[in-house]
């Protein structure tokens, strides 16, 4: 089955309303103004940026699909208010990712995730990935609650598999400097996942994390 937000996009306005895959938005411009959606444009760059949006959200909920497609969807309901007012960005991608991950932080700084065990939370463990959905939703839980100078070096590292070496590239930085911004942020995730970490049971989480161990990640 397709995913309803990956399916060929749909737009159409009907009094001063909005409709895309079959979702109806009311629009915050002023319904009196008459603006013409480009449609053309639109449907090109939604084809062009729906997988790629798809996955950054879908990582950062841990493959849940629904999750996803609600904030995905949400996310380009803002466009299509935003965008016949003010026109398209430069970069859409850019524009719809900023949108969808303020959409996360929301998201996840209004729930509370289930509690995880420490072992499979070892963030010093270069092999550590959040890739279960239970361990990408405590994760993003935190890096909602971080600052952002710590949770985009974290973001580029655990959800998206930068290296030290790349993430320095793109922030213009040495490498050396986002290993100690990586130490530090870690230091402040781990404070503030505290709250949702399971009690310790050396003999059987010990055992238990074993099994999550995965192929090492070279920095």
């Amino acid at each position: 089955m397709v995913s309803p937000c990956l399916r060929p996009l749909r737009v159409s306005v009907v009094d001063g309303r909005k409709k895309l895959c079959g979702i109806w938005c009311h629009s915050g411009v002023n319904r009196s103004v008459n603006r013409e959606l480009p449609e053309q444009a639109l449907l090109q760059i939604y084809g062009e940026t729906i997988r790629p949006l798809y996955r950054f959200v879908s990582k950062r909920v841990g493959g849940d699909a629904a999750l996803a497609e609600d904030l995905v969807q949400d996310t380009w309901m803002r466009a299509l208010d935003s965008w016949p007012a003010r026109g398209v960005p430069d970069e859409p991608l850019a524009w719809l990712v900023r949108v969808a991950r303020n959409s996360l932080i929301d998201h996840f700084r209004r729930v509370t995730p289930q509690l995880v065990d420490p072992v499979r939370l070892d963030l010093e463990n270069a092999a550590f990935s959040p890739d279960a959905p239970d361990l990408a939703s405590v994760v993003s839980w935190g890096l909602a609650r971080l600052r952002r100078r710590h949770s985009i070096v974290l973001e580029a590292f655990y959800f998206d598999g930068r290296t030290t070496r790349e993430i320095a590239a793109e922030l213009k930085t040495t490498e050396r400097a986002i290993e100690g911004a990586l130490r530090r942020a870690r230091a402040q995730l781990k404070k503030t996942l505290k709250p949702v970490m399971r009690p310790f049971d050396s003999k059987r989480r010990v055992v238990e994390g074993a099994s999550h161990a995965g192929p090492t990640r070279t920095l």
